[in-house]
């Protein structure tokens, strides 16, 4: 349990030794955590089923940075667990996948 001003605390925690500092349903938290860039590793189920609106994953104020793809593991029913570690500042670039090219040129 966290006490007092959060980013602070998790400043703390990340500081000493010891495991590793879990995030579970709290989109709230997390998007203090990116904001603030304490955020080292990114562990994103994906759902085949589509079931409306909700909460954005990466809202407004989170800092942009580059995650690097570590892992994808897929369940039987299709399910998809990416896991992705911190990479650095934002880079910008061209990816190509297949016949589709993408230009990501800076922020819109």
């Amino acid at each position: 349990m966290l006490k007092g001003e959060v980013v602070e605390a998790v400043r703390k925690l990340k500081a000493e030794d010891g495991g590793e500092i879990q995030v579970h349903g709290s989109g709230h938290l997390l998007q203090t955590l990116l904001k603030h860039d304490l955020v080292d590793t990114l562990r994103i189920w994906q759902f085949p089923v589509v079931v409306g609106t909700g909460k954005r994953l990466f809202g407004e104020g989170a800092r942009p940075g580059t995650f690097k793809l570590v892992e994808t593991q897929t369940t039987g029913p299709g399910a998809v667990l990416h896991v992705y570690e911190r990479a650095g500042d934002l880079r910008y670039g061209i990816v190509e996948v297949g016949e589709e090219t993408v230009v990501f040129d800076g922020p819109p």
